[in-house]
C-alpha cells in the first residue's frame, strides 16, 4: 500500500512512465527467444584416422633426412610447430609473415568489424532514448484554425526527450544478438585460419626453394663432369684414338643436362617471387638468406591430436561451427519476424512561442503510447524468409560435415603420406647409392678402355636422375609433414591470445 501511495504522488508523466517499466520489465522477463538453441553435432564416433592403426615409427633410411619418425598419439601440436624443423631462417620467415602479411591485416580487420558489429546489436536490448530542439515558423489558414483571418504568422519552439522501446517478447533481438556474436567466433576462426595457412605457405615455399637450389647445385655438378668428360673425347677424337660419334654423343648429353638447369632456375625464382608476398613484401624488397636441406632438420617426434580434438582446433572447422551457429540464430529471427511486436513510446519537453518561454509554467507536453503489432499479410515474405532461414540452417549443417570429413581426409592423408615418403627415400638412397658406384666403376673402365662413352653417359644420365629424385624424396618429406601439423590445427586454439602478427621476434610474442 506504501508503494502504491507513493506512485501516486508522482507526476503523471513519470508515473506513467514507471508504469510502462514496469509492464515491459515483466513481459521481457516472460519472453521466450523463438528458434532452435544451437547445439554442435557430433564429431565422428572414430578413434584413428587412417583404416590401419598407425605404426610406432616410420621407416629409417642411411641418408640425410632418413631418420624414423615417431607418431605421438593424443599429444598437442605445438603453437609454434615450425619451429620443430630447428632453422632460424624459416622461423625468421614465419614472424616476418606473421607481421606484415596483408592477409593478417584484413582478417583482423574482420575480427574488429565483426566484434563492433555484435556491440552494436545489443543496442537493441535498451530502449532509445533521443532529444530534439526546434523551432517551426508557420500561419494557420481560417479553416484550419477556426478564426477569421487565420492564425499567424508565429514562431513555435520545442524541446523535448522522446524514449522509444521494442518489447523483445519473443527473443527476435536476443537472437539477432546471437547470430552477431557467432559471426564474431567465425572472422576469430577465419584469422586463426590466415595465420595457420600463411605459416604453412611460408614452410612448404621455403622448403620448394632449397629443394630447388639443391637440385641446380646437383645438375650444376653432373654439367661440370660431362664438360670435362666432352674435353677428353675431343682430345682422344684428335689424336683419332675416338669417333666423331663418340664426341657428338657427350655433346648431346651435356646439351640435355644444361637445357634442365633454366626450368629449375625458373622455378627457384618463382619460388622467391611467391615467397616474398607471403612475407608482405616485394620480390625486389626480398631480405631472405638462401635456405638448404641439409641445414633444416627433419622432425622425429610427430604429435597426433585425438579425432575428438580435432573439431575443436582445426580453424576450418570452428568457422563452420560459427556458421552453423549463425544459420541457427537466423531461424529465430525470421520465426520472431512473424510474431507481435509490442513497441512502448513516450516523449516530455517544453513547447512556447517564445526562447525564452520554454520549460516556464504552462508551456510542458508530454505523451505516452503502447503499440502492438501483428503482421498479416505480406505477400508470403515472412513465411519464405522463415524457410530461406531454415534451408540456410540445413546448409550449413551439411558443409559443417563436409569440412569435418575433408579435415579428417587431410589428416588421413598426411599420416599416410608420411610413412610413404618414407618408404620411398630408403628405396631412392639405395638407388642413388647405386647410381653412384656404377658411375665411379663405368668411369674406371673408361679410363682403362673396357668400356665405351655411350655406357659412360649412361651412367651419368643415371646417376643425375637418382641424385635429383633423392632430393625430392627429402623434400617431400619435410613438406609432408608441415601438411600434417596443418592438418592438424597447427596448435591454433580459439581462446587463445591473437598478438602473432605484433612482433617478428617469439619472445615478444605469447600465444
Amino acid at each position: 500500500m506504501s508503494r502504491l501511495r507513493a506512485l501516486k504522488t508522482l507526476p503523471p508523466l513519470a508515473r506513467s512512465a514507471q508504469i510502462i517499466a514496469a509492464l515491459a520489465l515483466s513481459l521481457w522477463l516472460a519472453g521466450c527467444a523463438v528458434g532452435p538453441d544451437y547445439k554442435r553435432p557430433d564429431a565422428p564416433a572414430v578413434d584413428r584416422y587412417t583404416p590401419a592403426p598407425l605404426p610406432a615409427a616410420t621407416t629409417d633410411a642411411a641418408t640425410p633426412g632418413g631418420d624414423a619418425q615417431q607418431f605421438l598419439a593424443g599429444r598437442d601440436v605445438p603453437a609454434r610447430w615450425w619451429t620443430s624443423f630447428g632453422n632460424d631462417e624459416l622461423s625468421r620467415r614465419v614472424w616476418m609473415a606473421l607481421r606484415h602479411s596483408p592477409s593478417i591485416a584484413s582478417a583482423q580487420a574482420a575480427l574488429r568489424q565483426a566484434q563492433e558489429n555484435a556491440s552494436a546489436a545489443r543496442g537493441g536490448l535498451f530502449p532509445s532514448v533521443d532529444a530534439s530542439l526546434g523551432a517551426t515558423r508557420e500561419k494557420q489558414s481560417a479553416a484550419a484554425s477556426g478564426v477569421p483571418g487565420g492564425v499567424g504568422p508565429f514562431t513555435l519552439y520545442n524541446a523535448s526527450v522522446s524514449v522509444g522501446y521494442t518489447l523483445d517478447l519473443f527473443g527476435g533481438v536476443r537472437r539477432g544478438i546471437e547470430a552477431q556474436l557467432a559471426q564474431r567466433d567465425y572472422q576469430q576462426a577465419q584469422l586463426d585460419s590466415t595465420y595457420l595457412t600463411l605459416a604453412g605457405n611460408v614452410v612448404t615455399a621455403s622448403l620448394q626453394e632449397a629443394s630447388l637450389r639443391e637440385q641446380i647445385r646437383a645438375t650444376e655438378q653432373i654439367v661440370d663432369w660431362q664438360r670435362k668428360t666432352l674435353d677428353i673425347a675431343s682430345t682422344q677424337q684428335q689424336i683419332g684414338a675416338k669417333s666423331l660419334s663418340d664426341t657428338l654423343a657427350v655433346r648431346a648429353q651435356l646439351a640435355t643436362t644444361e637445357a634442365t638447369l633454366p626450368p629449375l632456375r625458373a622455378q627457384l625464382a618463382a619460388t622467391r617471387n611467391r615467397l616474398a608476398t607471403y612475407l608482405g613484401t616485394t620480390p625486389a624488397q626480398l631480405d631472405a638468406a638462401p635456405l638448404t636441406l641439409d641445414a633444416v632438420r627433419l622432425p622425429k617426434d610427430i604429435p597426433v591430436s585425438l579425432p575428438a580434438q580435432l573439431v575443436d582446433q582445426r580453424p576450418d572447422i570452428r568457422a563452420a561451427s560459427a556458421a552453423l551457429h549463425t544459420a541457427s540464430a537466423q531461424v529465430g529471427v525470421a520465426t520472431a519476424a512473424m510474431l507481435p511486436q509490442i513497441t512502448l513510446s513516450g516523449s516530455a519537453g517544453s513547447q512556447a512561442f517564445s526562447r525564452g518561454d520554454l520549460f516556464s509554467a504552462g508551456t510542458g507536453a508530454w505523451s505516452l503510447g503502447l503499440g502492438l503489432t501483428q503482421p498479416l499479410f505480406h505477400g508470403g515474405e515472412l513465411l519464405h524468409r522463415k524457410r530461406a532461414a531454415q534451408a540456410g540452417l540445413d546448409k550449413a549443417t551439411a558443409d559443417w560435415q563436409q569440412t569435418v570429413l575433408t579435415a579428417f581426409q587431410n589428416v588421413a592423408d598426411a599420416l599416410q603420406a608420411l610413412e610413404y615418403d618414407a618408404q620411398t627415400l630408403a628405396a631412392q638412397a639405395t638407388a642413388e647409392q647405386a647410381a653412384s658406384q656404377r658411375l665411379d666403376l663405368t668411369r674406371e673402365q673408361y679410363r682403362l678402355g673396357a668400356t665405351g662413352y655411350l655406357n659412360l653417359l649412361d651412367a651419368e644420365r643415371s646417376y643425375q636422375q637418382a641424385r635429383i629424385t633423392l632430393i625430392q624424396a627429402r623434400t617431400a618429406r619435410l613438406s609432408d609433414t608441415a601438411a600434417l601439423y596443418t592438418a592438424l590445427g597447427g596448435g591454433w586454439r580459439q581462446d587463445a591470445a591473437a598478438p602473432m602478427a605484433t612482433s617478428a621476434s617469439p619472445s615478444n610474442v605469447s600465444r
